[in-house]
Parts: C-alpha cells; sequence; structure tokens
C-alpha cells in the first residue's frame, strides 16, 4: 500500500460525515434525477393538447389548458376551494398541535412523555382508508357520532362536503404538526422563562416574546406538511366530500381522456407549494430550526 492511498484512507476514516456523504451522493443523485424529470414530463406534458377526433395526444404547444383551468369558473373554483381547504386544515392544527405539544413537553412528568408520543404516533400506524372510512361512518348526516352527539344541542352534524373534509385532514395530518412543535418545547431552556419571569414579565408576555418566537419555525416546518399533504390529497374527499371536488378529485376524472389537461391541473398544487417554500426560506423561519 502507498503512502498516498494509506493517507486517503485516513482521511476518510477520520471524516465519518464526509464518508456517508460519499456514500448518500449516488442514491440522493438517482432520486434527484427522477424527481425532477418526473416534474419536467409533468410541466412539458401540461402544453400539450388533444386531438379531438382522435384522441391522441399532440405534441403541439399551446396555453389552452392552462386557460381552461383559469377561465372556467368550476375549475378555478375548485382551485380556491383546495387551497382553502388546506389553509383551514393546516390552521386547525396549529391551533390543536400548541397547547398539545406544549402539555407533553412541559407539563407530563418525563417518564410519561414517551407514552403521550407513542398515543400521537399510533394513528399513523393504521391505514390511510381505514381513518377515512371511520370517518365517513361519524359523519353520517343523520345516524353518525357527531350527529348524535350534537343532536340534544339542536345541531345537526356536519355530514358529507367541505367540513367534512377539513375535519378529516385535520386529524390524518395531526401528529405531522405535534411532533415538531414537541420538539421545540422540549429544547425551550428554562433559564429563559425564569429568567422573563424574574424581569416582571407575565405568562402572555413570555409566551409572545420568548417561546413563541423559538416555536414558530417548528410551527412553520409542521405546516409545510399539513398544507402540502392537503392540497394534494383527493381520496378524503372522494370519500366524505360528497359531491365536493377537489384539484386531485379533477386529475383523477380527466387524466385517462385529456392527460395534458390533468397534467395542467396537477401544476398548480406543485407551483402552490413552490411558492410557499420560497416564501418561508425568504422570511427565514426555518433558519434556527
Amino acid at each position: 500500500m502507498t503512502t498516498t492511498t494509506a493517507t486517503h484512507r485516513g482521511f476518510w476514516y477520520r471524516h465519518p460525515k464526509l464518508q456517508l456523504a460519499g456514500l448518500l451522493s449516488a442514491p440522493m443523485a438517482w432520486l434527484v434525477v427522477v424527481y425532477l424529470g418526473s416534474l419536467l414530463a409533468l410541466f412539458l406534458t401540461a402544453f400539450w393538447q388533444v386531438n379531438d377526433f382522435t384522441s391522441q395526444v399532440e405534441r403541439t404547444f399551446t396555453f389552452r389548458n392552462f386557460q381552461e383551468v383559469f377561465t372556467n369558473p368550476a375549475y378555478y373554483g375548485t382551485v380556491f376551494r383546495t387551497v382553502s381547504i388546506a389553509l383551514l386544515t393546516t390552521l386547525i392544527c396549529i391551533v390543536i398541535a400548541v397547547p398539545l405539544a406544549f402539555f407533553m413537553a412541559r407539563v407530563v412528568r418525563p417518564r410519561y412523555q414517551a407514552v403521550m408520543i407513542a398515543m400521537i404516533l399510533t394513528p399513523l400506524w393504521a391505514s390511510y382508508l381505514v381513518k377515512v372510512y371511520a370517518w365517513r361512518a361519524m359523519l353520517q348526516p343523520e345516524s353518525g357520532v357527531i350527529a348524535w352527539f350534537l343532536q340534544p344541542f339542536g345541531i345537526g352534524g356536519p355530514g358529507y362536503g367541505f367540513i367534512g373534509i377539513v375535519i378529516t385532514l385535520s386529524y390524518l395530518w395531526l401528529p405531522y404538526m405535534v411532533l415538531p412543535i414537541y420538539t421545540a418545547f422540549s429544547r425551550l431552556p428554562n433559564s429563559m422563562l425564569d429568567a422573563s419571569a424574574d424581569l416582571g414579565a407575565r405568562n402572555g408576555r413570555t409566551f409572545r416574546s420568548v417561546v413563541f418566537p423559538i416555536v414558530f419555525p417548528s410551527i412553520v416546518a409542521g405546516s409545510i406538511f399539513t398544507f402540502s399533504l392537503s392540497l394534494g390529497d383527493y381520496i378524503t374527499a372522494q370519500i366524505v366530500g360528497g359531491k365536493l371536488l377537489m384539484l386531485g378529485n379533477v386529475v383523477q376524472q380527466t387524466y385517462v381522456t385529456n392527460l395534458p389537461f390533468a397534467a395542467a391541473v396537477s401544476m398548480i398544487p406543485v407551483v402552490i407549494v413552490l411558492a410557499y417554500l420560497f416564501a418561508v426560506r425568504r422570511s427565514g423561519a426555518l433558519d434556527n430550526l
């Protein structure tokens, strides 16, 4: 073995992170190529058209698919509805996850925190379809559990539709919001809270000035998951949405007969998520995550 080879191997043994990066570089490069290649193919297909007589895809550049999406009230109404569902689902997850994560990290005794985390993760082990169909049974307008619970108060159940979709999606994606916020609360130094109390700050002021700035990046990280997953979902809308459609349902119904139009509709959630990620990066919310 030459001195150069021995020195080279010694360098890699002394730098395990570089060694791990070298081992993962090829799979990551392949993943990036496949992912970006798929997005590029989707983007190009969105500008093609279908022959009205032969129903064959023609590789002719046109903006007709995007014009149809943004000029037809049914389609741009679906875009607005889908974004509204994703935003409302994310907001509900934040409202539930913040106090729940605070209770898990700062109130529950350390020996019970693992139990709480397991309870949060347990729904993720169940089948997606099983959970959605369970909510379909609970959301039934007259015989569902929610309608039965609200009946003594003279309030009808939410039934199937917009509210049913939001409730189901909030349940499905809530763990993705709880876990990062719980991690942020767990890392919150007690010394900062004590210092705030010593300076005379009340609980509300301490939360606004000390706790929230530390937890906010984790809230943003969780919102990326809940927002993007809700934006691309279509099975939940198909099962508990009644006649309500989301963008994913439009893609599902049109990709067989009009693939370019389905590709154009599919680009809308991609662009929205990319714009959201760009805004998050520009805001610097994830810099201290």
